[in-house]
């Protein structure tokens, strides 16, 4: 059994990439009048891009980021404004 934990980390040239994904999957989720935090949820759980619409190539957007990266980015970024 292993005794250790394991490290995960992104650099932040990438943090800003998957932010920005997600910024834009948001807003085209919305366009489309889905509700776009249940989408995403929804796409993070079960990682079925159908979650997603593929208006303005969000479905292709967001299949270019690890689920992992994916909630790395999210978790970060609401503990770092819980914390101000």
């Amino acid at each position: 059994m292993l005794d250790y934990t394991r490290k995960f980390q992104i650099n932040q040239e990438r943090e800003k990439e998957i932010k920005d994904i997600l910024s834009s999957v948001y807003v085209s989720l919305q366009e489309k009048g889905y509700n776009p935090v249940n989408q995403i949820v929804g796409y993070i759980l079960s990682e079925d891009p159908t979650y997603i619409t593929n208006h303005n190539n969000a479905r292709s957007l967001i299949r270019r980021v690890d689920r992992n990266e994916l909630l790395q980015t999210l978790v970060r970024s609401y503990l770092t404004k819980a914390s101000d």
